[in-house]
Parts: C-alpha cells; structure tokens; sequence
C-alpha cells in the first residue's frame, strides 16, 4: 500500500544522501522515480539534487505555486508508469502542495518519500514540514549530532564571521557556511547570547 513519508532532521544530517540511495535502490529493481525539487534551491544547478558526499541525480524543479499532483499525472502520461516519488528540501512545500502529494499517494497509488528540515533558525516550523508532520503516513528522524555531543534537533544561522543570526526571511538557501545544527541545550544558550558557534559539522547515527 502506498504512502506518504516524511524523513525530517536538522542540517547536514544527510538527508539527501538517503534521498538519492533509496532512488538508487528503485532503479536497480528496474523501476522508475521521479524526484522533484523546490526552483529556489539551484546550489547545484538547475534540476540537479545533490549531497555533499558526491552523490547527484537529475530532478524536475517545481514553483510554489505548482500543482504537484498535475505535475505527477502528467510525468506518468507522458512517461509510463512511477513506482516512487521523491521530494528533496520538502521544508518548502506550501500547506497546497503537500496536500497535493499526499493525491499522489491516494488517488495514484504512488508512494512519495519527503526529505526536509523540520524548523528554522527560530526554531519555528516551516510550512512544509508542519503539514507533513500532520499529515504524513509515516515519520522518520534522520540524526546526527551537535559540536557538543547530543544529538542535534535545531538549526543555527550564522553570518560571515560565525556569529548567531537571530532575525531574517525564514528562508535563505544556504549550506555549511550559513547553517550549524545543534541540540535545544545549546540552541536556547546561543539565543541567550551565553554560547558561541562550534562551525565544524559532525554527522554520525544515533540509535535513540
């Protein structure tokens, strides 16, 4: 039966790296994925999605105003039959969007695996990941760690000199030299000003 994950962690966690292995296992059974990823996000090209180990693969690029359903039926028409789809940086899906992907899995019978962080810098929800997190069949924490040992659950901004940055757009596209992921210990002391920033990421598995 087909549904709908959601894969959330913090920063550098390797969320895409998992995204592109479990498209990777579809295609060596011989079956065919589509991977969508949001147009603001072009780090690394136009309709490319790729990890910071190397790993990269082809995507279709959608706007916030798309309709990922419409989008969905018509990659089948025009190119047979899907047997996953995938949603890279899912954090900015709009409330409209993950509602359409959630018709991908009911009215297609197609699964669709959600990659994206679950707050922002405030420590605040991002759309996408509220109503994946409402509405979502499956949800799943990818871990990794914090400078201090714990395990990482919030995500820093830091500007040029690696300070704290603590207002802005919610969105601002950015990756190691922009973002630290660190426990809610140390997230509350670095909005306190009683902490600084350890910029060296350290991604390891977590059991619990």
């Amino acid at each position: 039966m087909a549904k709908l994950y959601f894969y959330y962690s913090a920063m550098n966690a390797g969320k895409t790296t998992s995204l592109l292995q479990s498209a990777y296992n579809y295609h060596e059974r011989g079956m065919r994925t589509l991977i969508l990823t949001p147009a603001l996000d072009n780090r690394y090209g136009e309709g490319v999605v790729a990890s910071r180990i190397g790993l990269k693969a082809q995507a279709r690029r959608f706007g916030g105003e798309e309709n990922l359903l419409a989008l969905v039926e018509a990659d089948v028409v025009a190119n047979g039959a899907l047997h996953c789809v995938f949603v890279d940086e899912a954090q900015f899906l709009t409330r409209a969007q993950v509602w359409q992907i959630s018709d991908v899995v009911d009215r297609l019978t197609i699964p669709v695996l959600a990659f994206g962080l679950r707050t922002d810098f405030r420590g605040e929800l991002f759309e996408g990941s509220q109503y994946l997190l409402a509405w979502a069949d499956n949800l799943e924490e990818i871990k990794t760690i914090c400078h201090t040992g714990r395990k990482a659950t919030m995500v820093v901004r830091v500007d040029e000199h690696g300070r704290a940055v603590k207002d802005g757009p919610q969105v601002e596209i950015g990756g190691n030299e922009r973002y630290v992921s660190v426990s809610r210990a140390e997230f509350k002391k670095i909005s306190e000003g009683s902490a600084s920033i350890e910029l060296q990421q350290t991604v390891l598995p977590l059991n619990d």
